[in-house]
């Protein structure tokens, strides 16, 4: 198939350190060219792909610090992939509801996966103004506050197998990894470390929007604390021995989480997680598997425990057979062609008549 894959340009695909969504798209795309497909990849300049690139912006915009405008650069993005709409069979967006008032009215074969939470106020009056739109899940909870949308099917994220290597070690600390931000709750994790002594390591980026959080909340729990290491922001090629050497990954969550990409990512490395009830956290965690979910600090702290016992070659069998890059791009290869069916079936229907 000639696929269309449509990146944010907030981070470069891949992402040079964090970042969740270009870097599934990274991924996908990889795995698509990898079975055969024809991809041209919409992202910014500063990306590296085996796909057919097509920059839209000299660097990621959120290291680009001579960026005023993001929307700007979006906005032509969409502009050039509908000029080429008749180079592929199916368009394929990452980029939430930008390209909706253009994609709604063009009949081109388009898939579109909503990498966020849907739970906010702003957000069922504009879907109801595009109630065609094909949407694609990241998981059934991220469904539960727009049951009504066109879901074409939920498909699970993946990581290609050599990405991370297994570790089979016990390891000697306790891992947070994502953002420090009031949704992710660090102050969770260095809580748990706190109650059991377990040491804690924290890579983690701030956003600007969290700055206020971090200097108020977070920081002053880091002063002087002998238990717990922040080391900041961290890349790809860091991750694995983060991972990998650690205890157990704590995903302390209180939000309705999409997805929750660094779960796969310690699985694949063997490492079990200690997750927060919460959004998809059911669906990726397999309790008393691959580690164990929680309702509250008194239920982690029990469960910590019990985490260093599980078996690590479980949790990357786990990996393997759920959340690998190329079950992900095959399961995205049928969304494509039920897509394409369907647009022309009513572009025969629209003929015929």
């Amino acid at each position: 198939m000639r696929i269309a894959q449509v990146s944010p340009l907030f981070e470069s695909v891949p992402p040079k350190l964090y970042g969740g969504t270009e870097r599934v798209v990274s991924y996908l795309t990889e795995e698509l060219v990898a079975q055969g497909h024809d991809v041209t990849l919409f992202a910014s300049a500063d990306s590296v792909t085996t796909a057919r690139l097509s920059p839209v912006c000299d660097r990621s915009l959120r290291l680009d610090r001579g960026c005023v405008d993001q929307m700007a650069h979006h906005v032509r993005q969409i502009e050039e992939v509908y000029r080429r709409v008749n180079d592929f069979d199916v368009l394929h967006f990452h980029i939430d509801y930008l390209h909706y008032p253009v994609s709604s009215r063009i009949g081109a074969a388009r898939l579109t996966t909503l990498h966020g939470r849907l739970d906010l106020s702003d957000l069922p009056p504009l879907y109801r103004a595009f109630p065609r739109e094909p949407v694609v899940s990241i998981s059934d909870a991220q469904r539960t506050p727009m049951p009504w949308l066109n879901w074409q099917s939920t498909i699970y994220h993946g990581l290609p197998n050599r990405l991370l290597r297994f570790r089979p070690g016990q390891g000697k600390y306790l891992a947070f990894l994502g953002r420090i931000s009031p949704e992710k709750r660090p102050d969770r994790a260095i809580e748990l470390a706190q109650r059991t002594g377990f040491p804690l390591k924290i890579a983690a980026k701030v956003d600007r929007a969290d700055k206020e959080y971090y200097e108020a909340r977070i920081k002053p729990l880091l002063k002087d604390n002998p238990i717990v290491e922040y080391i900041g922001e961290i890349g790809e090629a860091e991750k694995g021995s983060f991972l990998g050497d650690a205890a157990g990954l704590l995903f302390p969550i209180d939000w309705p989480e999409p997805f929750g990409l660094v779960m796969i990512e310690a699985m694949a490395c063997g490492t079990p997680v200690l997750a927060w009830r919460g959004g998809s956290v059911p669906e990726i965690i397999d309790d008393g598997v691959t580690g164990f979910i929680v309702d509250d600090m008194e239920q982690a702290e029990a469960a910590l425990g019990d985490l260093v016992t599980l078996d690590r070659r479980r949790c990357r069998a786990t990996f393997e057979e759920r959340f690998s890059a190329s079950r992900m791009a095959r399961d995205y290869i049928e969304a494509y062609r039920r897509v394409s069916w369907a647009t022309g079936e009513k572009e025969s229907a629209a003929a015929a008549s």
